[in-house]
């Protein structure tokens, strides 16, 4: 995975029960910038198998039937921490969660139980369970925890896939904002393909930016389609007073069915790393510099593989149409052959790969080309 780590440009605080600071439990806020960062998986059917859906819906349903078909399989989630938490007391924060499948598992934000002495989970039915943290991942802020509790009580939720969401479509979000369990809002997707920022600093990329209110306590609830289906995580918020403006982030559900599989397998996720900063050289840009359009190399940190790879950064500035570009150092135009244009494109190949894995970069320095074998290691923590 590419080391991507922006000082953001504006405060995110996470929809958690909290405000301030970085991950800490339920009870502190992330920070999160639009810009480039890790990719979610490529397109793909996500039904999580061993889950049954809440009903077999065809066409759109409204709200009150949405609510009426879902509510039930969202959780509402307490944790002790060894911290002090901004809700429930010294210690205690609260996010939200929703069922996964009938063995128990829950979905949630690996910032709802960071940090977790205990946890418990209230299902629907009001009966509180202890529940165990099977594994997180800080990288798509992602966990999974899991409960004891009979089947009957069990309602998974459907995972869509994500890719086929479109701007304009209508989604709804269910959680405990503030504490108030079983909270529905309604709102559409804003925009697709948004870059948000992880607990530890790293990007997750194809976030669904939507205007459904989402608040503290909000964090690890689903965001629904119309007709039931979760396609996404419900995660940070964007706001300068730490309440809703009508900015909300959801991780897509896409990603939310490749992580949580890892996670309830192996109980940890391993992202492949290269360890660069980078930047899109865009047309205007590359004819401006004299350069080709690909990715420039902004950063390269000591030990990693593109260090050992010998790829060059970029040590001057310049500025084109109002935007900081750095000139010299490598642009990296291809991976393994194909053309790559910009820095997301860039990271969602990085992303389809695992540690160990060996790549060829095809970068341009000093005018001439250059191809470099770089072998994959595993993102550090």
């Amino acid at each position: 995975m590419l080391d991507f780590r922006k000082r953001p440009r504006s405060t995110l605080a996470a929809a958690i029960a909290a405000s301030a600071l970085v991950g800490a439990g339920g009870g502190a806020a992330t920070y999160a910038a639009l810009g480039a960062g890790e990719s979610a998986p490529p397109a793909r059917t996500v039904t999580v198998g061993s889950a049954a859906p809440v009903a077999d819906v065809s066409g759109d349903l409204s709200v009150a039937e949405l609510y009426k078909r879902s509510s039930a399989s969202v959780v509402e989630i307490t944790v002790a921490s060894g911290g002090e938490g901004s809700f429930g007391g010294q210690g205690q924060s609260q996010g939200s969660g929703f069922v996964y499948d009938e063995q128990g598992h829950v979905i949630t934000n690996q910032h709802v139980v960071a940090d977790a002495r205990s946890a418990t989970v209230k299902l629907s039915d009001g009966s509180t369970h202890e529940a165990t943290v099977v594994g997180t991942d800080p990288s798509t802020d992602l966990a999974v925890l899991k409960v004891d509790a009979p089947a009957s009580v069990l309602q998974p939720l459907e995972l869509a896939d994500s890719e086929e969401l479109e701007v304009g479509d209508g989604v709804v979000a269910i959680g405990s904002p503030y504490g108030l369990e079983q909270t529905v809002t309604a709102g559409i997707v804003s925009a697709l393909h948004r870059q948000i920022t992880a607990p530890n600093d790293f990007s997750i990329n194809d976030a669904i930016q939507t205007d459904a209110a989402i608040n503290h306590g909000n964090s690890g609830g689903p965001l629904l389609d119309l007709e039931g289906r979760v396609v996404g995580v419900n995660s940070q918020i964007e706001s300068e007073t730490g309440g809703n403006d009508g900015i909300g982030f959801a991780v897509p559900s896409n990603t939310v069915a490749k992580i949580a599989a890892q996670l309830i397998a192996d109980g940890e996720v391993e992202h492949a790393y290269l360890g660069i900063g980078v930047a899109s050289v865009t047309e205007s840009a590359a004819e401006e510099l004299d350069l080709p359009v690909g990715v420039q190399v902004t950063s390269v940190r000591p030990g990693t593989p593109a260090a050992e790879a010998d790829l060059e950064a970029g040590s001057g500035e310049r500025i084109v149409d109002g935007q900081v570009f750095v000139t010299g150092g490598d642009v990296i135009t291809e991976i393994d052959g194909e053309a790559v244009r910009t820095a997301e494109e860039l990271q969602r190949v990085i992303d389809l790969k695992s540690p160990g894995d060996t790549i060829v970069l095809t970068v341009a320095r000093d005018g001439e080309e250059l191809e470099l074998d770089v072998t994959l290691t595993s993102r550090p923590a």
